[in-house]
C-alpha cells in the first residue's frame, strides 16, 4: 500500500520538481535587444537616455525577467540610412530577439523586409509612416501614434477653422510622403484639399536657397494656410526664412507637426527663433498625468544631467522597453526558448566579405510578436494596447499655440471625440461625441499677435485682377449689357455683384470680360466650363443655378429667384347671360343698394313736415321712400324737394349716382364688347401631352431641361432670341407657348399684354455668381448677398432695373369688377351730408317744439313725465308744419282773449282805462314763435 502511494504521489512530484529545476535553468542569462538611432538628434539623445533607464529598471525588478538580464545594444546610424541598414543586419546576425528602431521610416521600410524573413520584431516610436502599420510589415510595430492620427487631427483643425485649401511643405522621404498622402485623404473627407505641395530635399540635403525658393512660390499661392512637416533642423530654417520674407505677418496660418513641440520641449530656444515661430500651431502626443509619470519627470534631470529636456517621445522610448520586456517575460513563462537557426534561403551567401549566411532566424519570433501585440499595460504614456491594425488604441494629441519662447495649450484631439478643451481621459468616461457643437478649441494668438482669425486666403499672383466672364446678351439688356457710348458694362446682375464686393472686408480687383458673339445670347454652359477650366476666375450674370452646373463650379447664394414658366397666347371667352351683374362686386352691390334706401329715408325725414308729396298713410309713405330712393338711379323721381337741407342731400346723392352709373355703363360695355382673355394652354402638362411647338430662349437651360427632364422631343423646340421673336412666334402660331425663366417673362409681359403666364412654375432655382470649385470667395460673396437682402439694398437694385408695370390681364372672376374701394370716398361724402342734414333738421325741430310746448302747456302740464313729452314730440314731428302753426295761433288768440277780459275787469275795478292800441305792441303776432 505504501509502495503504491509512493508511485502515485511521491514519484510524480519528484519528476515535477526536477522538471521545474530544468525549466528554471533553461531561462537564458542574457536577452539581447538592439536599438538603431541617430544619437545626435533630439529624439536620438532622448531615446538613449530613456531606454537605458528602462533597461536598468527592468533588470532591477526580478519579477519581470527573473534571473535573466536584459542587454541593450545601441547602433548610431549617424543620419545615414546606409549605416542604419548595416546596424540592422549586424543585430540580426548576433542573436538579438528584437530591435527598437529604426528612427526614420526610410530604414524601417527596408529593415522590415529582413524582420519579416528572420522573424525579429521591430518596435519604433519615431518611424511613424502610416503605411508601416499595414499587413505588409507584420513584424514592425509602432509604439507611439503614427502620423495618420496626427494628420487626422490637423484635418479636423482645418475644418474647425473653416479653411478649404492648404499648402504643405515637407521633405521628400518615405515618412513625409506617406504622412502627406494621409493628410490629403483626411482633408478630402472634410471637403478640403491640398492646393500646393512644396517638396524639399530630405534631411540635411535641403539648402537655404532651396527652402527660400519654395517659400517664394508659396507666398504667391492663394491659400495662406501652411502646414510644415519636416525635421527640426529644416523646420526651424523654414520659419527663419519665412520671417525674413514677411510670411509670419497677419493673414498667415502656420501649422507645424509634432517636430516643433519636440524642439520646444527638449531644447532652449533663442529669442530670434521664438520670434520666428510666434503664433504657430503645433501638435504633441498627449500623455495623461499620472504618479509614475511625475516620478519619472522628477528623475529626468538626474538621468540626463540637464543635457536635454524631456518630451513625450522620451516617455514612449521608456515604455517601448517595458513593452518588450513584458512580452519576453510572457514568452519565457510560456516555456519559450530563445534559439536561432540558419535561414535556408541564405545558404550559399556566406562566402566573401559580405557574410549574409551569418543571418539567422529567431525561432520564437512569431510567438514573441504575438505577445507584444497582446500588451495591455499602463506605462508612463498611459494605457498601452494595440488594435487589430497594430496601432495604439485611443491615441491623442495636445494642440499648442506658440507664444514667445513658450506655448499655451488650446485644446486636445483624440480619435474618440475629436477636438475638445477637455482632456481625452475625461472624455473616455463618456459616450463618444463628434457632433459639431462638441468640437471646441480655445482662442488662438495668430502670427502678427492678432486674435482675429485670418481669412486663410488671398488673391493669387500678388493681387492680379480677377478675370470675370460676363454674358454678352443681345436681349433683355436690363439684366446685363454693355453701354456702347461709355464701353461700361452695367445692368441688374452687375450692380448686385458690385454691391456685394463693396461689403467684403478686403479689396477684389477685377475686370469684366464679355463672352459671346454679339449676334445671339451665348451658351451659359460654355461660360461655366470656362470658369471650371480657369479661363475665367468667375462668371457674373443671369446664370441659373442648375444641377449640371453645380457639378463643376461653386455658386454663391442666389440673389434672385428664377424658375421656368409657360407663356401662352389667349383667346375669347363666351359671354354669360348674367354678365350684367359683373361690373360690381357683391359688396359694391350691397352698399349701393343700402345707400339708395338711406338717401330715400333721409329725404323723407327732411321733407315730411313741409312737403305734401311725402305725407299720407304709412303704406304710401313707405312706397314713396322706396320709389324716391331707387328712382334717383335714373334721375326719374317725381317728388319735388322744397327744403334746403333736402335739396343739398339730393344734389350730392345725384352726383354719386352719376359717377356710379357711368362706371357701371363703361364696365358693362367693356365686358360685353371687349375681347376677354383666356389661355389656350393650361401649363406644362398640356404642353407635354400635345404635339405643339415650344419656344425657348437661346442660351437658356430650358432646352436641356425640356429634353432631359420632361422628355419633349428636340424637334418640337424652337430657339428664340428676343422678346420681339417671342411675340411674333406666339401671334403667328409658329409656337404654341414659350418656356423661359420667370425674370425674363415678367419683362416680356410688361410690354405684351396679349400673352400671359399659365400654370405654375415647374422648376425652382435662382441666379448666382459662379466661381471655381472650393473658391473661398464664393462663400464670402454669399454672405455679402445675404446682407444685401437683409438691408433692403438688393430689392432697390431689383426695382431699379427689373421693376415694370405688368399688364392687367384677367385671371380671376373679380379682376374685371368695380370694387367698393374705388367709390368709398363718394359714399363717405354722401353719408356725412345726410348726417349733417339730419342733425341740423333735428336741432331746428327741437327748437320749434320747445317753443310750442312752452306756449301750449300749463304749469301743471310742464311738470309731466318724460315719456309724455316724447310722445308729444313725435306727434309734433308727424304734424305738418302749417297745421302746427295754426294750432299755436288759435291757442295764442284764446290766451289773449282771456287776458283781455281779465284786464277789463281789473280796470273797471281800479278805474284804469284800456289802451286803444290793444294789449300787444304794434307789429307783434303769433308767427314770431316760428322764427
Amino acid at each position: 500500500m505504501n509502495m503504491k502511494l509512493l508511485r502515485v504521489v511521491v514519484v510524480p512530484l519528484f519528476y515535477l520538481f526536477i522538471e521545474g529545476i530544468s525549466i528554471q535553468h533553461s531561462r537564458p542569462d542574457v536577452v539581447n535587444i538592439g536599438a538603431i538611432f541617430s544619437f545626435g538628434t533630439i529624439n536620438g539623445k532622448l531615446a538613449k537616455i530613456a531606454m537605458n533607464a528602462a533597461v536598468n529598471d527592468v533588470n532591477s525588478d526580478p519579477s519581470i525577467l527573473g534571473g535573466s538580464k536584459l542587454v541593450l545594444s545601441t547602433h548610431d546610424s549617424n543620419y545615414s540610412g546606409f549605416l542604419g541598414i548595416i546596424g540592422g543586419l549586424q543585430y540580426m546576425g548576433t542573436n538579438t530577439v528584437a530591435i527598437i528602431g529604426p528612427q526614420v521610416s526610410a530604414m524601417a521600410h527596408i529593415l522590415s523586409h529582413l524582420a519579416n524573413e528572420l522573424h525579429v520584431p521591430m518596435l519604433s516610436f519615431t518611424a511613424l509612416d502610416p503605411s508601416l502599420s499595414s499587413l505588409q510589415y507584420p513584424y514592425f510595430i509602432q509604439t507611439s501614434p503614427n502620423d495618420l492620427f496626427q494628420m487626422t487631427a490637423i484635418a479636423d483643425m482645418i475644418s474647425y477653422f473653416g479653411y478649404r485649401e492648404v499648402v504643405v511643405i515637407y521633405t521628400d522621404d518615405e515618412q513625409s510622403r506617406g504622412s502627406i498622402i494621409a493628410l490629403g485623404d483626411k482633408l478630402a473627407e472634410r471637403r478640403c484639399k491640398i492646393s500646393y505641395k512644396a517638396v524639399l530635399s530630405p534631411e540635411a540635403l535641403a539648402s537655404r536657397d532651396e527652402i527660400k525658393n519654395e517659400l517664394v512660390k508659396v507666398s504667391l499661392m492663394e491659400s495662406r494656410v501652411i502646414i510644415v512637416h519636416a525635421y527640426a533642423i529644416i523646420g526651424l530654417q523654414i520659419f527663419d526664412l519665412a520671417h525674413k520674407l514677411r510670411m509670419m505677418e497677419p493673414g498667415y496660418i502656420w501649422i507645424a507637426t509634432s517636430w516643433l513641440s519636440t524642439v520646444l520641449d527638449s531644447t532652449s530656444v533663442s529669442k530670434e527663433v521664438s520670434k520666428d515661430i510666434q503664433g504657430v500651431l503645433t501638435l504633441r502626443p498627449h500623455t495623461p498625468d499620472s504618479e509614475r509619470k511625475r516620478a519619472f519627470v522628477a528623475r529626468w534631470n538626474e538621468l540626463s544631467n540637464g543635457s536635454i529636456g524631456l518630451n513625450p517621445y522620451g516617455l514612449y522610448a521608456y515604455d517601448t522597453v517595458f513593452i518588450l520586456a513584458n512580452a519576453i517575460k510572457l514568452f519565457l513563462d510560456q516555456g519559450g526558448v530563445i534559439s536561432f537557426s540558419n535561414n535556408s534561403s541564405l545558404n550559399g551567401l556566406g562566402r566573401g566579405y559580405l557574410n549574409l549566411g551569418a543571418l539567422s532566424t529567431f525561432n520564437g519570433g512569431k510567438q514573441l510578436l504575438g505577445n507584444i501585440l497582446k500588451t495591455n499595460m499602463t506605462g508612463l504614456t498611459g494605457n498601452i494596447a494595440f488594435g487589430i491594425d497594430k496601432s495604439l488604441i485611443r491615441p491623442a494629441f495636445d494642440i499648442l499655440n506658440v507664444i514667445g519662447k513658450d506655448y499655451k495649450q488650446i485644446g486636445y484631439w483624440s480619435n474618440y471625440s475629436g477636438l475638445s478643451v477637455v482632456p481625452p481621459e475625461i472624455l473616455y468616461t463618456k459616450a463618444p461625441n463628434r457632433s459639431s457643437s462638441s468640437q471646441q478649441l480655445s482662442r488662438v494668438v495668430w502670427p502678427g499677435k492678432t486674435m482675429v482669425k485670418p481669412r486663410g486666403w488671398v488673391f493669387p499672383y500678388n493681387g492680379r485682377e480677377l478675370r470675370i466672364g460676363v454674358p454678352d446678351r443681345v436681349s433683355y439688356k436690363a439684366v446685363v449689357s454693355k453701354d456702347e457710348k461709355t464701353n461700361e458694362i452695367h445692368g441688374f446682375c452687375i450692380d448686385v455683384f458690385l454691391a456685394a464686393v463693396d461689403l467684403l472686408p478686403y479689396p477684389v480687383p477685377h475686370k469684366f470680360i464679355l463672352f459671346g458673339d454679339k449676334h445671339k445670347n451665348p451658351s451659359y454652359m460654355d461660360l461655366i466650363n470656362r470658369v471650371a477650366s480657369n479661363v475665367f476666375d468667375a462668371a457674373v450674370g443671369d446664370i441659373a443655378i442648375v444641377t449640371n452646373r453645380t457639378k463643376i463650379v461653386d455658386f454663391t447664394q442666389p440673389y434672385i429667384e428664377s424658375g421656368l414658366v409657360v407663356v401662352a397666347p389667349v383667346r375669347k371667352l363666351n359671354s354669360s347671360p348674367w354678365a350684367f351683374m359683373r361690373p360690381f362686386t357683391p359688396l359694391m352691390w350691397v352698399v349701393t343698394g343700402a345707400f339708395f334706401l338711406i338717401v330715400g329715408v333721409v329725404v323723407w325725414i327732411l321733407e315730411h313736415r313741409i312737403n305734401d308729396e311725402f305725407r299720407g298713410p304709412p303704406k304710401k309713405q313707405l312706397i314713396t321712400i322706396l320709389w324716391f330712393g331707387f328712382s334717383t338711379m335714373f334721375f326719374s323721381h317725381r317728388e319735388n324737394t322744397v327744403s334746403t337741407l333736402g335739396r343739398m342731400v339730393l344734389i350730392l346723392w345725384l352726383f354719386v349716382v352719376l359717377i356710379i352709373t357711368s362706371s357701371y355703363t363703361a364696365s358693362l360695355t367693356s365686358i360685353l364688347t371687349v375681347q376677354q382673355l383666356a389661355p389656350s394652354i393650361k401649363g406644362i402638362e398640356s404642353l407635354i401631352t400635345s404635339n405643339d411647338h415650344i419656344g425657348f430662349q437661346v442660351g437658356s437651360f430650358a432646352e436641356n431641361y425640356l429634353i432631359g427632364e420632361v422628355n419633349i422631343a428636340k424637334s418640337r423646340l424652337i430657339a428664340l432670341g428676343s422678346p420681339e421673336e417671342y411675340a411674333d412666334a406666339l401671334k403667328t402660331g409658329r409656337v404654341a407657348a414659350v418656356v423661359d425663366e420667370r425674370p425674363y417673362v415678367d419683362l416680356f409681359l410688361s410690354n405684351n399684354c396679349m400673352f400671359q403666364i399659365v400654370g405654375q412654375e415647374f422648376t425652382k432655382s435662382g441666379w448666382g455668381f459662379a466661381f471655381p470649385r472650393d473658391s473661398p470667395l464664393a462663400m464670402d460673396m454669399s454672405t455679402a448677398i445675404l446682407t444685401l437682402s437683409e438691408n433692403g439694398k438688393l430689392q432697390k437694385i431689383h426695382d431699379k432695373w427689373l421693376k415694370s408695370k405688368a399688364c392687367d390681364i384677367p385671371s380671376s372672376d373679380d379682376s374685371d369688377k368695380l370694387q367698393l374701394k374705388s367709390f368709398w370716398g363718394l359714399f363717405v361724402i354722401c353719408g356725412i351730408a345726410c348726417a349733417l342734414a339730419l342733425l341740423i333738421y333735428f336741432c331746428l325741430t327741437l327748437r320749434q317744439f320747445k317753443r310750442y310746448f312752452t306756449q301750449q302747456s300749463e304749469p301743471s302740464m310742464q311738470q309731466g313725465s318724460s315719456s309724455r313729452s316724447i310722445k308729444r314730440f313725435l306727434s309734433f314731428v308727424d304734424d305738418k308744419e302749417e297745421e302746427a302753426k295754426n294750432k299755436l295761433k288759435r291757442k295764442h288768440m284764446e290766451t289773449q282773449s282771456r287776458q283781455g277780459n281779465a284786464e277789463e275787469e281789473f280796470q273797471s275795478q281800479s278805474g284804469i282805462r284800456r289802451c286803444d292800441s290793444g294789449p300787444y305792441p304794434v307789429g307783434q303776432n303769433s308767427n314770431a314763435l316760428f322764427h
